[in-house]
């Protein structure tokens, strides 16, 4: 009997080119690569992303010593392969766009402009191949007056609007917080990942490619969603509420009496089974706070009263008869319990690929479940120039003695793998 033969990924047969960095980027690229996607990630030689050295933590080899792999890094570049080109030399910029004529996707961060005095920008790369979809992510998109300015996550959440939101208000000793991790940057790699898919369906469609304009900024306050539309209809400015939510009441953590927990009411019906729970059904007949839009109003005054009543009984124990009568509530997990949650191992979002140098790494996995063509993870986020040979070989038809003679000028880097293969030869 055969061995059942696993289905193509989504994107099986896409060439991706990335010349991304970071965060927003890479995200964007790695979901593609999940999707089956062949993604050619372009780093410096020597040197490489910026977040192979955002650390500690870095991976630790079989010896249990710290590698340059950081976790940051590890984070956003599976199933990738990393080719090191100088990108400041002519021939660099040659091997680039050699590569992007057989790509069907070029994504770049690269400040506005950067990639234009090189000629490796969408009008440049477009004559030789129409079906280029050329996606640049940036701070602050190509046009307006920010656009010359570099963008990070938390400049970008701060000028987005979302540390006005996040943080306990100012009379609970509270101040303006950042996510704590960086959303913006995640969020744009999303939106970019949906714009390529979108481009993609329309090349399909018509034959020709098209170039994408994403920003930080952009997709920040995309997501400001509802608080957003909120200043908009009414014309007030929100303020912080620590864990507290704008429109729906009680939705927040609530102290037990050995740490807090989560209560997210969503409607009347399960205000009114909280009460009677809490021993205290009057509440849920109250005009102060029957109703959802009641509660909003009066918060300050029922959000005191709930907190007297749950710091009585432990955590686990509201978890347990609140669960049963289907009042939605949880735990605030630390990173620890997220990983060894049941739910969170039986949904394989804790995952372990091979990796060179410790001989596993563990990451986080995707989200996205697809019965007919399931992602796949065929590669660990690859060491510094690891694929350089193999893909410029592939595509451009390097010849072995090219390659050396690029490496031996500092135009590519081979990496360790291949110098230590070309160091056994002699």
């Amino acid at each position: 009997m055969s061995e059942p033969t696993t289905p193509p990924g989504a994107l099986s047969g896409l060439v991706v080119l990335d010349l991304s960095r970071i965060l927003a980027g890479p995200t964007c690229s790695q979901i593609l690569g999940d999707l089956g996607a062949e993604v050619i990630k372009i780093e410096r030689p020597g040197r490489g992303d910026d977040t192979r050295g955002w650390g500690p933590p870095f991976l630790k080899d079989g010896d249990g010593n710290e590698t340059a792999e950081s976790a940051y890094y590890l984070s956003s570049n599976r199933n990738k392969s990393s080719v090191a080109i100088d990108l400041a030399s002519a021939e660099g910029q040659k091997l680039i766009s050699d590569l992007a004529a057989k790509a069907d996707i070029l994504l770049e961060n690269f400040k506005v402009g950067d990639l234009r005095r090189r000629g490796l920008d969408y009008e440049s790369l477009k004559s030789a191949n129409p079906r280029l979809i050329y996606c640049s992510v940036s701070g602050f998109g190509q046009t307006g007056p920010y656009a010359h300015r570099a963008g990070y996550d938390f400049l970008i959440q701060g000028m987005g609007g979302i540390m006005s939101l996040t943080g306990f208000p100012d009379d609970e000793g509270g101040t303006e917080t950042k996510c704590g991790v960086g959303i913006a940057d995640v969020m744009c790699g999303m939106y970019a990942t949906v714009s390529i898919l979108a481009a993609l369906n329309h090349r399909h469609e018509t034959g020709e490619g098209q170039y994408i304009d994403i920003s930080l900024l952009d997709a920040q306050v995309a997501w400001l969603i509802n608080q957003g539309v909120a200043h908009l209809v009414s014309g007030d400015v929100p303020g912080r509420l620590g864990n507290g939510h704008p429109t729906i009441v009680p939705y927040e953590t609530f102290p037990a009496s050995d740490q807090s927990f989560i209560i997210a009411v969503g409607n009347d019906a399960q205000f009114r089974r909280f009460c009677e729970i809490a021993g205290t059904p009057e509440l849920a007949d109250d005009p102060l706070y029957a109703r959802n839009a009641d509660r909003v109003r009066n918060r300050k005054q029922l959000i005191p009263i709930i907190r007297r009543l749950t710091i009585e009984r432990s955590a686990s124990d509201w978890i347990a008869v609140l669960e049963e009568a289907g009042v939605p509530c949880g735990p605030v997990n630390d990173l620890g319990q997220v990983f060894s949650d049941p739910q969170i191992l039986e949904r394989n979002m804790r995952i372990t690929l091979p990796h060179p140098l410790s001989g596993s790494v563990d990451l986080i996995g995707s989200p996205i479940n697809l019965d007919k063509t399931p992602v796949k993870y065929a590669k660990a986020p690859p060491m510094l120039g690891a694929d350089t040979a193999n893909v410029l070989q592939r595509h451009l038809g390097l010849s072995d003695a090219t390659l050396k003679d690029l490496s031996d000028r500092g135009i590519l880097d081979l990496g360790k793998a291949q110098k230590n293969k070309e160091h056994s030869a002699k």
